[in-house]
């Protein structure tokens, strides 16, 4: 059994210096909006009927954020095989639900992986299909499935980062390490113990600069993004109470 105290959240993740992080690309579609001072973090689905009724430069960056991400390819972690966004839920009228994991050796990552598990039969009675991505290997992957344990049918791998390039998530060393937002993880510490009874860092990318990327929350209905949320910092994610009020909100077909 995993022993873990709050310094183990640093040591669960490689030390780096600013050298070690590769330069990104601009991406394609940045949510920067979402989180703009003049409009909330995190908006509600109301909000977004609005935007779409009235086009703005947000109804704008929702049609981009489908367009670019429907052609990104992941990898499933239970064969390795790689498929498509646009290839993961019913694109006319399916509810999904599509977690962004920093990265598969992240301990806050498995603590909200097992609360999305433990939420499984509240998404499957509402029809909704649950999507998670870690950044690693489909090993890797692997790893945290049989570990914590997760369904692998619900599991995908992203070891280039190129969904969350193109989000512009957040990533680099103040994000991962000194970010205010991060001091919510000791509020969930029986959560994060809980999780992390089987942790092992061996999951782990190799590529060590990939532990400075920070994750993120997405709803779709079929193609059209209902909400979005990019974590401030490490830990904080997205309430869930707050994405079953968006989904409950949306007639499942």
């Amino acid at each position: 059994m995993a022993i873990l105290s709050p310094r183990s959240l640093a040591l669960s993740l490689p030390r780096l210096s600013p050298r070690s992080s590769p330069p990104l690309r601009k991406p394609s579609v940045s949510l920067t909006d979402l989180s703009a001072p003049s409009l909330p973090r995190r908006l509600p689905l109301a909000v977004r009927r609005a935007a779409s009724a009235n086009p703005s430069p947000l109804a704008a960056a929702d049609a981009s954020t489908w367009e670019v991400l429907g052609g990104v390819s992941v990898l499933a972690a239970s064969t390795g095989e790689p498929v498509l966004f646009k290839d993961l839920w019913d694109q006319n009228e399916g509810v999904a639900v599509v977690a962004l994991l920093r990265q598969f050796g992240c301990i806050c990552c498995w603590e909200l992986a097992s609360v999305l598990k433990d939420s499984m039969p509240r998404f499957d009675s509402a029809g909704i299909k649950l999507i998670a991505v870690g950044v690693g290997t489909p090993d890797r992957a692997r790893i945290l499935a049989e570990r914590l344990p997760f369904p692998l049918d619900c599991l995908y791998a992203d070891p280039d980062r190129k969904a969350y390039e193109v989000l512009g998530l957040y990533y680099g060393l103040g994000r991962t390490f000194f970010n205010p937002a991060s001091a919510k993880v000791f509020s969930r510490w029986d959560s994060i113990k809980k999780a992390g009874k089987n942790y092992t860092i061996a999951a782990t990318p190799d590529d060590k600069a990939s532990v400075l990327q920070q994750g993120g929350m997405l709803v779709f209905r079929g193609k059209q993004l209902l909400y979005a949320r990019k974590d401030e910092g490490t830990g904080d994610h997205a309430p869930l109470d707050e994405i079953f009020d968006i989904c409950c909100r949306v007639p499942v077909a």
